[in-house]
């Protein structure tokens, strides 16, 4: 698959000030979502559990986001270095932020470091104030996300399993994000029930499952599950998390097969985990399953190469909302921002400033030829074969766990 390069300077939208008809300053008004998809890609952010995590501010498990509360600042980094990358979406840190999911665990539980329990709204309130602090009068969207709900997993039933959603919707209208998403959703038939909660509150929504190619968690096909989000008023349709980009392509293919048969046209959205997982592909958990997760999958983590590869094949896929989940760091979403920059107009994030693809700036450093000669070209980095450096570990796992 090709990939192309335009150089030059970091180009930006003009963001300067409109003299309206009164002749009063007023600001420009950022295009929507949907507006932006119509034009060409949409580059999302990466993972924050698993980042956070790393960092020492979530706790594996629970995998909530009281750190919102607690160090709001370690959040406020995060989002900084997915916009620096070039992510033209910051999502709200909300996830599993529902009260049915945080009643969970109490004010002693292991992690919480604020003594008391903490609410659905304060979290997804504080959440969305954090990243609106980080965009700021920029041109960056911001999302409210909800994910999926302990009510269902019990069986409560459409009206209990609304009602969490509707409670963080209701946080997000307040804060007035620019678009809604479900995500993470293992059940089309959840999915469903979220986008009728999301559809009554005039933003634009996007939903996305966490499934591989055998379906969701109930057996529903691939692409059933995509024809039904589409019909349930989703204005955009994909996948995240638990399954590795390649896989994920296969999968948002399937989906994109089904919607054209059934003349069905929202915009096709990705954002896989990672971490490679190929031998995960033909089941319902995906990477959730390897011996090493959560906390030894490093040496399975792509290279910013094959995000290139990943966000390029997207794209020619018919994908237009393209961005990362747990284990894409900010240096993967600038990957993603460089692959793509030629079908943006040359735009580029501010961290592309200090860096050049391919191995670029490589050509700049005369002092230690030695070490980078020849490091410096495409070709080079595409013929290397990254290597575990563990003698007698396997390529793949020949048995899973629980497996």
């Amino acid at each position: 698959m090709s990939s192309r390069w335009r150089s030059g300077v970091t180009s930006w939208p003009d963001r300067a000030p409109q003299r309206s008809s009164s002749n009063i300053l007023r600001p420009m008004v950022k295009k929507g979502l949907l507006e932006r998809l119509q034009e060409g890609p949409v580059i999302g952010d990466g993972g924050y559990v698993f980042t956070l995590e790393k960092r020492g501010y979530v706790m594996a498990g629970p995998y909530t986001t009281e750190v919102v509360i607690e160090h709001p600042e370690a959040v406020k980094q995060l989002h900084r270095e997915f916009m620096r990358a070039g992510a033209d979406v910051l999502q709200a840190f909300t996830f599993w932020s529902t009260d049915d999911r945080l009643s969970l665990s109490g004010p002693d539980a292991p992690g919480n470091e604020t003594g008391k329990s903490i609410t659905c709204k304060e979290m997804n309130d504080q959440a969305c104030t954090i990243v609106k602090e980080v965009v700021g009068d920029g041109d960056t969207l911001v999302c409210g996300g909800l994910s999926n709900t302990p009510s269902y997993a019990q069986g409560k039933g459409r009206a209990a399993v609304q009602k969490e959603f509707s409670k963080q919707v209701d946080s997000f209208m307040e804060q007035d994000v620019d678009f809604l998403l479900a995500e993470f959703i293992g059940n089309v038939e959840e999915a469903e029930w979220a986008i009728e909660v999301l559809k009554g509150k005039g933003k634009p929504v996007a939903c996305t499952l966490r499934i591989g190619p055998t379906g969701d968690d109930s057996g529903v096909p691939v692409g059933e599950c995509a024809v039904r989000m589409a019909k349930a008023g989703a204005d955009v349709v994909g996948l995240n998390c638990r399954f590795d980009a390649n896989t994920c392509l296969k999968t948002i293919k399937m989906m994109k097969d089904a919607l054209e048969k059934a003349g069905l046209s929202p915009y096709l959205m990705v954002q896989p985990n990672g971490y490679h997982s190929p031998e995960t592909e033909q089941t319902k958990n995906g990477w959730t399953i390897l011996p090493e997760f959560p906390f030894a999958l490093g040496p399975r983590q792509m290279t910013r190469f094959e995000v290139h590869h990943f966000a390029r094949a997207a794209f020619d896929l018919g994908v237009r909302y393209i961005g990362g989940c747990c284990g894409f760091e900010p240096h993967h979403i600038r990957a993603i921002s460089e692959e793509l920059s030629p079908e943006r107009g040359g735009k580029l994030g501010d961290a592309s400033k200090k860096h050049l693809p391919w191995g670029g700036a490589l050509k700049t450093d005369q002092s230690e030829k030695d070490f980078i000669n020849g490091k410096d070209t495409r070709e080079y980095w595409e013929s290397v074969k990254p290597a575990l450096g563990r003698p007698g570990f396997p390529d793949v796992q020949e048995k899973l766990f629980r497996q």
